[in-house]
């Protein structure tokens, strides 16, 4: 077995209430590599096709890397696996925080769940040893909540708890798993397959914290110069100063910033101001003697040195809004700010912790609030519908409200709780239009007319739409690599990009951009670790430092390449799945208004994405990938050529 994992992966029966520990063979390590990877093996054995994603047979897999626990910024990080109740097809989702590193210490690289439990319950860590407790005076309380009432159950403030709130309970579509409270695994309703198992919580002790590794004293050398870079690196420093929200103004500036559920791409140069993260920033430095309404801080996640997490403490309408909720991200600013013509930062703030708490994904909950606005506002829903709330661009008191009802799947809330896609259906006469989804999945913050490569991801992608599996159009660019060519330039031609292209572009050069990127952003989502320390671009380390990070924990000599094999390993496991499942090149598409209705206002006005230049992209894709052009499934030579047969067999591939 490769140094750095713990050898173990701990298997959770919740029908007949067991628990056992299986030690799997050094060889399925080196395979799958760990994370998301591994997770998708458990799900492909124990989940069979057709399967409710509600239902007992549902596979729920919880997994870490190799480096999990390492002293290096961005490892801390969990994948978590099952079949989407949102999206009918994979679901995969990451989360940061203290609790991965823990779990590991605690002695397992994974948890694997089945079945479902008659009453409450909760899983208990303790030091390598497990067991199963009621948990029916945690049922129905908030993640925070839920967390004070453990770590005083339990006698020991230093636990980590990965949890479902009342959104999960009540099988909200978008629910997600939160630790921290306010570190979520939030895209593909993981939330919801947890809760539908009565599994409210995953309770971590961990023992000694230090992990066997081939060469500390290399790994101490590559963590020295990152905390380095974060200082002295601008980009770096930038973000850790004010997060991923500080990049609002940016992308209104270039007409990128989604507004008024995607009808536009600038938000107006004030309104995008309110909402930025330099106006959060920059209210916290002046301080209350200027009668402030925000006070913000840095969180971070175990051995993380960038610390870009924000915390907020304020009060917003006579509501506090409190730190160990957290703050918002830049997609959570988008989807309840510019999605809904909303620029009050404290609606965003509250939103965000009605979020936390009850446990969902914000991007698809803001997201679907503003596919309600517009409903409403073609008069495809009323008041009568809504409970009396009146819905308008803009307006954040009604937003709010109709959150809270979403949230707790009350009265039209519970159409809203089965996400934008299944909200269409149920209310029809043309919603779907409304409904600004890939694979069923809302779209992150990142336009397509902006970033056309970016859009193919969005469509081929096998959870749904997601900003966080490719690296994004402009970091390929000339003029990006031109102005760091130490960063860009080298770490792109490090996985064989060496042809840039302008931002705008579509063609063969960009999809393999698309493509290969897609490849090294899955391996970092099997390695676990965050795309916001390792990337192709901007972030503090590139490819080559991960893989020599990840050959000085586990001993097993890595180069870039290995990395990009063990990508396009995991991304051929994501779209095996949902093959078996039915899934089809036919839902490889994108919402008919990127096409076809030209954005309003600022830099892109006028602009929509050329479907045409899309299809071809499409085709060319598909060729590189090595998937079949008619119906977008790996081949049985793809998956025999990545060691993968075994899932042609599943697949019954010719």
């Amino acid at each position: 077995m490769p140094l750095g994992f713990a050898g173990k992966i701990l298997h959770v029966d919740l029908t007949a209430g067991t628990l056992t520990v299986e030690e799997p063979s050094d060889d399925f390590y080196r395979l799958y590599g760990g994370g998301s990877a591994m997770g998708l093996h458990y799900l492909l054995h124990g989940t069979p096709a057709g399967a409710d994603p509600l239902g007992p047979e549902n596979t729920l897999a919880f997994m870490l890397g190799g480096i999990t626990g390492a002293p290096i910024s961005g490892q801390s990080r969990a994948t978590v696996v099952a079949k989407s109740p949102l999206t009918g097809g994979v679901g995969d989702s990451q989360a940061g925080g203290f609790w991965p590193a823990e779990l590991k210490f605690a002695g397992f690289d994974g948890i694997v769940v089945t079945g479902q439990s008659p009453t409450p319950v909760y899983l208990w860590i303790n030091k390598g040893e497990a067991e199963l407790r009621p948990a029916d005076h945690l049922w129905g309380k908030t993640t925070r909540e839920v967390d004070r009432i453990l770590k005083d159950e339990l006698e020991d403030q230093r636990i980590e708890i990965a949890q479902v709130g009342p959104a999960g309970e009540k099988l909200v579509k978008f629910a997600a798993i939160m630790n921290m409270a306010n570190r979520a695994h939030g895209r593909t309703g993981m939330g919801a397959v947890m809760g539908s198992k009565k599994l409210k919580a995953i309770v971590v002790r961990g023992g000694k914290k230090r992990l066997e590794m081939a060469d500390p004293g290399r790994l101490r050398d590559l963590m020295q110069t990152s905390r380095v870079n974060t200082i002295e690196d601008r980009s770096m420093a930038s973000f850790g100063k004010l997060g991923t929200i500080g990049v609002v103004n940016a992308q209104n500036a270039g007409g990128g910033l989604p507004t008024r559920n995607w009808q536009s791409g600038y938000f107006g140069d004030d309104e995008a101001e309110a909402i930025s993260g330099e106006t959060l920033y920059e209210e916290w430095l002046r301080g209350a003697d200027e009668g402030t309404q925000f006070k913000t801080g840095r969180d971070t996640c175990y051995s993380c040195a960038v610390r870009c997490k924000r915390v907020v403490e304020a009060e917003w309408q006579e509501k506090a809004l409190e730190p160990d909720a957290g703050g918002p991200e830049y997609e959570t600013a988008a989807t309840f700010g510019s999605y809904c013509g909303i620029s009050d930062m404290g609606a965003i703030v509250h939103a965000n912790q009605l979020c936390n708490d009850f446990g969902v994904d914000t991007i698809s909950a803001g997201a679907t609030m503003a596919f309600a606005i517009e409903c409403f506002e073609a008069g495809l829903i009323t008041e009568e519908d809504t409970g009396g709330i009146r819905l308008a661009w803009g307006d954040a008191e009604t937003m709010t409200a109709m959150l809270e009802k979403t949230l707790s799947s009350e009265g039209f809330g519970a159409v809203l709780a089965e996400g934008s896609a299944g909200a269409a259906e149920r209310i029809g006469g043309g919603a779907e239009d409304f409904a600004m989804v890939a694979h069923r999945q809302e779209l992150p913050a990142h336009m397509p007319q902006k970033k056309p490569s970016l859009g193919v991801v969005y469509a081929v992608n096998p959870f749904g739409a997601d900003h966080q599996s490719s690296e994004h159009d402009g970091a390929y660019s000339p003029r990006a690599l031109e102005k760091i060519p130490h960063k860009n330039g080298k770490r792109m031609a490090d996985v064989g990009l060496t042809t840039p292209q302008s931002s705008g572009a579509l063609n063969r050069e960009k999809v393999e951009f698309a493509l290969v990127s897609q490849y090294a952003y899955s391996a970092m989502d099997t390695v676990n670790v965050c795309q916001f320390v390792f990337g192709l671009a901007w972030q503090l380390m590139g490819m080559e430092e991960l893989a020599e990070i990840h050959t000085s924990v586990t001993g097993d000599d890595m180069g870039v390449d290995d990395l990009l094999t063990l990508g396009a390993r995991r991304l051929n496991l994501l779209r095996a799945f949902n093959a078996r499942e039915g899934i089809t090149r036919e839902q490889d598409t994108l919402p008919k208004r990127l096409f076809d209705e030209p954005l309003e206002g600022g830099r892109t006005d006028g602009v929509v994405y050329d479907r045409d230049a899309f299809e071809i992209a499409l085709d060319t894709y598909y060729e590189m990938a090595g998937w079949d052009p008619a119906t977008g499934n790996p081949t049985r030579e793809t998956l025999e050529g990545l060691d993968l047969g075994w899932v042609a067999d599943e697949l019954r591939l010719a």
